[in-house]
């Protein structure tokens, strides 16, 4: 027994309200009189805090403002928990080697002009005169990529939900699943950084409707659909990870095709990033084929079939319910990130993990690596047809550019 309900044991009732209760009455004890003794021995402060009258709050309580469906979770069977708690060592020799040293990793700063410098004034002129050459689709473009990249609580969050040994039990956990999540998060912070930073200096984007925007997208959250597994989990970041490769890839490119070297090698430093953090988590779904081909075969087609969410895919500014979708077609007209290269990350990632030589797969096993297999050129098929088919030119406005229409 506590010490609350023992000391509740032997306290007289009182009722919900101070009204004594059917038991208490029948007691020789008179109803209430402790409380009403140990109330006048009340200091002040409490006697004056008790006394307060509780007014209801005039505002409903704060909600998401973007929710979802009530997602699965917990699809991890038991034994599969001991694969991931066994592959720790294993991670420690070829995960954390991918990780780099803070001293070694380059910095925000470092693409930026120096506020501590008697050159910044002219410094931040030369940003502002590159960025004006920016065109507004493709200022679209780098504020949504770094909106997403400032939910980085969501996607940390999304890690620590993997069953399976892979959370950080404790936030300093020191196994090697928790120390690269730990570490993954510090590396992956830079981007925003960096990108915010910039985009405040052109002084071309209203700040204050992007900052809302990350508000709203890290309140809301992300579902996955990884249903708390760490084999679908990985799946799904190694996906990512290489989409974000793709994406601040190809921004870098226009940016240097527009005349702005310094936005462009910035860019290409994230992009390398992703890069490294593709190869982590590939490596760890490589590792699952080779320890347990069968599952990691159905996992990898239960994720395919759900289709891939985007982190951001919850994103809005507080008026616009469809920004996402807005931002991701002005992406699609540009080539940053496109249907095409969704088709072409499936192939790839088939191919890394050897899945259409998989043998010895069950019934289920081989039909989730047929579909597989069969995804990314049936995904380039979809994406010909769309792509050939006549489509009139739409424009909205973006709140981000002060409203400046661009065309979708």
């Amino acid at each position: 027994m506590s010490l609350v309900m023992a000391a509740a044991a032997v306290l007289p009732s009182c009722g919900a309200f101070g009204a004594p209760t059917a038991a208490a009455a029948a007691a020789t004890t008179p109803p209430c009189t402790w409380s009403r003794r140990r109330r006048r021995a009340l200091s002040p402060v409490v006697a004056m805090a008790s006394a307060a009258q509780v007014r209801a709050p005039n505002k409903k309580p704060f909600a998401p403002p973007r929710e979802v469906r009530r997602p699965v979770t917990h699809s991890l069977p038991p034994q599969k928990r001991e694969i991931f708690e066994s592959l720790d060592p294993w991670a420690a020799d070829n995960i954390l080697p991918l990780l780099k040293p803070v001293e070694s990793s380059w910095q925000p700063q470092d693409y930026l002009p120096d506020a501590s410098s008697e050159a910044f004034v002219d410094e931040v002129r030369e940003l502002r005169a590159r960025a004006a050459e920016i065109p507004d689709d493709l200022l679209v473009c780098l504020v949504g990529d770094m909106v997403t990249e400032e939910a980085l609580p969501t996607y940390q969050t999304m890690l620590n939900t993997l069953d399976g040994g892979v959370r950080d039990e404790t936030g300093a956990s020191p196994t090697s699943w928790a120390v690269w999540t730990r570490a993954w998060t510090a590396e992956e912070n830079r981007h925003g950084d960096l990108m915010n930073k910039y985009l405040f200096l052109t002084g071309r984007v209203d700040m204050r409707q992007v900052e809302k925007t990350i508000q709203y997208l890290i309140a809301s959250g992300m579902d996955p659909k990884t249903e708390t597994n760490p084999y679908q989990g990985f799946i799904y970041t190694s996906f990512q990870e290489r989409a974000t490769f793709i994406s601040h890839g190809n921004t870098a490119r226009h940016a240097r095709r527009h005349g702005d070297a310094a936005l462009a090698r910035a860019c290409g430093a994230i992009a390398a990033d992703e890069r490294r953090h593709e190869t982590a988590y590939e490596r760890v779904v490589g590792k699952l084929f080779e320890v347990d081909p069968d599952y990691t075969a159905r996992a990898f087609a239960d994720m395919m079939r759900k289709k891939v969410a985007m982190p951001a895919h919850l994103m809005t500014d507080g008026r616009d319910e469809d920004l996402f979708a807005r931002f991701s077609a002005v992406a699609q007209r540009l080539g940053v990130y496109t249907a095409r290269d969704y088709a072409d990350i499936i192939e790839f990632l088939v191919r890394r993990w050897g899945v259409a030589d998989l043998t010895g797969l069950s019934g289920e096993g081989r039909r989730a690596q047929e579909f597989v297999c069969s995804l990314g050129p049936r995904f380039r098929r979809l994406e010909e047809r769309a792509h050939h088919r006549a489509k009139e030119a739409q424009f909205a406005p973006f709140s981000w550019i002060y409203d400046r229409q661009v065309q979708l």
